[in-house]
């Protein structure tokens, strides 16, 4: 996939996440088939403003690094299940087509 593909589709698929849900960053790598979850946070620190960059999140449910409060704000008002500064990812995960099934126990 060539890089304004790529961003696109990591941009597109972001935008699918509903309010009060959201996925990871190595879902949303699954979902497009990408380089791993660094190359979706690099997009998403690049070109991820005008989507809803809060409801990405690491795979310990800990929002992007620098900007925790802020995540954390919206998603609460979002109403987006919370354990302390993490999402409680059980609850609130997105399945994003394409993503491999989360093999902890704990996922939906």
């Amino acid at each position: 996939m060539d890089p304004e593909a790529y961003v696109e589709a990591v941009l597109s698929l972001i935008e699918t996440v509903p309010p009060g849900r959201v996925t990871t960053y190595g879902a949303v790598a699954d979902a497009v088939g990408s380089r791993g979850p660094r190359s979706v946070g690099r997009v998403m620190s690049t070109y991820g403003a005008s989507v809803p960059w809060w409801r990405v999140v690491r795979a310990d449910g800990s929002p992007a690094s620098g900007h925790e409060a802020e995540a954390l704000r919206r998603l609460a008002a979002e109403g987006t299940p919370l354990r302390g500064s993490r999402v409680a990812l059980a609850e609130a995960r997105h399945p994003l087509p394409g993503a491999w099934p989360d093999p902890r126990p704990d996922a939906p």
